[in-house]
């Protein structure tokens, strides 16, 4: 396999066709609004689109430093799919209960994108497929059932439990022992979608800045080089990119994936792969891939690299380590060992923001007017709408609009957790973890025996991820 004429960063292939969009003005300085949004992804952009559909009159800005869809919008795997960070952690927190609710929101949120996508008439290769995860060795499988009774214990009884057979009548991943799939999932284009989210924001009026980096965020102001946007409520939609933000470095840290795509491949090579419905495919290793069936029948197959630069560094338009795409490569193969010879068209990277807790969190303080959503952890295409919508009640609320709503009392709003810890503890930390992963799946692989390795089982606890 030929990685010699491979693309590497330029933002992502999404952007490979159609080019990145066509620049907006950035603020022409100092001005005022009645909300104003900082960060032009999916959180930022979902966030301005509910707000500006229940309040017309509000005087909505939002700020973004590069473009619309830089950041993990424009880069990520297409999963539309319902997993939310965090929500065994909330229920231990606030019971069972509540974090059954929770799910069941993130669950109606898969239908709430693709309505509100064919709404507005935004084209972003929706398919629903569902989510199918798969497992290779004892040990994943092991995993993959315990994951699958907790799944439907939080109320996903339309999950579906496969053995190796059945999984490879959906699709055939070489040494696929088992699979779990929800119908709660969809695969899609990721830029299409904040590209035309963009637009649909525009045209109710909303107001967007482009190549405007905020570099400060206090009480009614977003401060910018060009200028300051003054307003009762400031909401900091960064994800990833929060590290950048003065006084923000140890908020959330920006964990890196990268993905790689293929060609085009031929009908002769899906016969031998099956995948006819185009499910978004994941794995139980602890360092997981994920994956998609391009609409235009490419394999986009993405995981880790190098999780973390120091100091909370971000890349260069996304591009990636020849070592992290040769990597890549040889998974692919190893799920689908007919693609050996196939050319990898592109391959990039982007970060992703990460709570020292690992959870996902939406909240406004009502002595300040600050608001933030995000921590998603990789889970954002489908979170954001739901942190968007809750931001709306949340504002609504605040500005006696509205009362509490269902998503106002969800266990993740106003949820704090503690900072990172400083360099070079930080760095130091994410990469012994990333090492023992990769040692326990290697383990894993190498043992006949049921149960998690031990050393990710101490990597969980670390992490606080359990």
């Amino acid at each position: 396999m030929s990685t010699v004429s491979t693309v590497n960063g330029g933002i992502s292939f999404w952007y490979a066709k159609e080019g990145t969009p066509a620049p907006r003005e950035p603020l022409p300085g100092d001005t005022g609004a009645d909300v104003c949004i900082v960060g032009g992804g999916y959180t930022g952009l979902w966030t301005a689109y509910y707000l500006k559909k229940a309040v017309p009159f509000l005087n909505i800005t939002v700020l973004e430093a590069r473009f619309c869809g830089y950041g993990a919008s424009g880069r990520n795997g297409g999963w539309l799919y319902n997993g939310i960070a965090g929500r065994d952690r909330y229920a231990k927190l606030h019971g069972h209960d509540a974090a059954v609710r929770l799910q069941q929101a993130m669950n109606d949120t898969v239908g709430e994108v693709i309505r509100i996508a064919g709404d507005e008439g935004i084209d972003a290769d929706i398919h629903h497929g569902g989510v199918l995860e798969v497992a290779h060795t004892p040990s994943q499988l092991a995993r993959l059932k315990d994951f699958h009774s907790v799944e439907i214990a939080f109320g996903e009884t339309d999950r579906v439990l496969r053995g190796a057979r059945e999984t490879a009548e959906r699709i055939r991943v070489s040494g696929a022992v088992g699979s779990s799939w929800t119908p709660h999932g969809a695969r899609l284009h990721p830029a299409k979608l904040v590209k035309g989210l963009a637009d649909a924001v525009e045209a109710l009026g909303v107001t967007i800045h482009e190549s405007t980096p905020v570099t400060e965020i206090k009480p009614k102001h977003a401060v910018t080089p060009y200028g300051t946007v003054r307003a009762p409520y400031i909401l900091r939609c960064t994800e990833g990119f929060t590290a950048a933000l003065k006084g923000q470095k140890r908020t959330w840290l920006p964990m890196n994936s990268s993905m790689i795509v293929t060609e085009p491949l031929p009908e002769s090579l899906w016969d031998t792969i099956g995948w006819d419905g185009r499910e978004t495919l994941g794995d139980m290793a602890h360092a997981y891939m994920y994956a998609q069936r391009t609409a235009d029948d490419r394999i986009a197959l993405g995981g880790r690299g190098v999780p973390y630069r120091y100091g909370s560094a971000t890349d260069n338009d996304g591009r990636t380590r020849p070592a992290t795409v040769e990597a890549l490569r040889d998974l692919l193969v190893r799920f689908f060992p007919t693609t050996a010879g196939t050319r990898i068209d592109h391959a990039w990277s982007g970060v992703l923001g990460v709570p020292r807790d690992w959870c996902a969190t939406v909240t406004l303080d009502r002595s300040t007017g600050l608001g933030w959503a995000g921590g998603y952890v990789g889970s954002g295409v489908a979170t954001a709408n739901l942190a968007a919508r809750t931001l709306r009640d949340l504002i609504q609320q605040d500005s006696g609009q509205a009362g509490p709503t269902d998503l106002t009392a969800l266990p993740w709003v106003n949820h704090r957790v503690r900072r990172w810890e400083p360099e070079p503890l930080r760095w130091l930390g994410v990469h012994t973890l990333h090492a023992a992963y990769r040692t326990a799946d290697r383990r894993e692989s190498a043992s006949p025996h049921l149960g998690t390795d031990r050393l990710a089982k101490a990597a969980d606890r670390v992490a606080g991820r359990h």
